[in-house]
Order: structure tokens, then sequence, then C-alpha cells
């Protein structure tokens, strides 16, 4: 019988915005950019990069290109959404007990969205994990943290450059790291102490 292993896939997307102040009839995110760390019994199994060539509004606003600094010519070459759709449930292995972390909740939202807009069945059955809130409770935090701010707070650097989906991707993955280890550090009980381990009142008794 095989041995169900545990996978967590670490996944960032990068979106399509509009122009500011700009309508766009019918405008909805789109996946441009995606990233994944893919971690089995806590080995880096993958990782994956590509960009994302969108269905609908193909054309990028030039504030989505200045703010994420990719250009036209990357997602007209990228992955259609049906190839994107591919290979996500390519990690859907039988064998795998699967885990999806992403810092926000958006990320799922846009490719459920983009799933139903492409007429093609969500490619993920999996926990899925919004380490951001996670990370809010843990710490007791009253508002949510940026990817950025919360692995800084740790006292380390972010992976590669914020807003590229790969690097987001291994900063998620680092401050799950983290976060599980202060965990398990937390679920430890205290060492005792000299004291907790002598009786001191009899140890004088023995000296009276």
């Amino acid at each position: 019988m095989m041995r169900t292993r545990q996978q967590h896939l670490f996944i960032d997307f990068e979106f399509t915005m509009p122009e500011r102040n700009v309508r766009t009839k019918n405008f909805f995110a789109e996946i441009i950019e995606v990233g994944i760390i893919a971690v089995v019994d806590n080995q880096v199994s993958e990782q994956f990069s590509s960009f994302v060539t969108p269905l609908k509004f193909p054309r990028l606003s030039d504030r989505c290109k200045s703010f994420l600094h990719i250009s036209q010519q990357q997602v007209d070459r990228g992955l259609s959404i049906y190839e994107l759709i591919n290979k996500l449930e390519k990690f859907n292995k039988n064998n795998h007990e699967t885990t999806v972390v992403t810092w926000g909740n958006m990320d799922m939202k846009v490719l459920r969205q983009n799933s139903l807009k492409a007429g093609v069945a969500f490619p993920l059955t999996a926990t899925e994990i919004d380490l951001s809130m996670e990370y809010k409770r843990f710490f007791g935090d009253q508002n949510q943290t940026g990817l950025w701010k919360a692995v800084q707070e740790y006292g380390s650097e972010g992976s590669g450059r914020h807003h590229r989906a790969l690097d987001d991707a291994l900063t998620t993955y680092n401050i799950f790291q983290l976060v599980e280890k202060d965990k398990r550090y937390l679920e430890k009980p205290e060492p005792t102490t000299i004291g907790d381990r002598i009786d001191f009142s009899k140890l004088l008794n023995e000296f009276a």
C-alpha cells in the first residue's frame, strides 16, 4: 500500500489591473504570472514559474506594467489559462495529501474566477491556508501584514524581488517555515529550573 505523502504548494499569482480612474466594462483580474514552490515531506520537490496570457483582456494597462515591471511581450509569450490549469492539475497527485498556502486570499479567489470564465473546473483539490491570517492570529496583530513586511519583522529579507510571483512564493514558504518553527517552540513545555527539581526545604533541613 502506497504511503500518503504530505505536499505543500506555496503559490503566488500576479494579476492584471485596470488604469486608475478608467472604467473598463466587465473587467476582472486575470492571472499574468505564476510562481509555485512544491514541498513534499518537507523537501522542495519542484519550483515552477511562468508568465500567463490573459484570456479576456490581453492588453496590459500602463499601470499594471509599471507596478509589476512586466512587459506586454512577456505575457504574450506566456502560458494560456488552459495550460496553467493543466499544470496545476498535475500537482493533484493521488498519493499526496495537499495543502495550498498563499499570502492573502486573493490568489485562490482569482484562480476560481479565471477558471469559471475559461469554462474549466477549478484545478486544485486541497486544504487551503491563508498564511497572512495565520500570521495575524499567531502574533495577535490587529491588521493584516504585507508579505515582505512580515519577513522583515522576522529579521530576514524577502527572496528576490517583491511582486515577482516565484520570489513571493518562495518568501511565503520561508515565512511558513519560521512560523511553524515558532509554533513547535511554543508547544514545548518550559524547561524546569533547578529550583523545580530540588526541594530546597528538605535540603535546608539536612544542614540545620
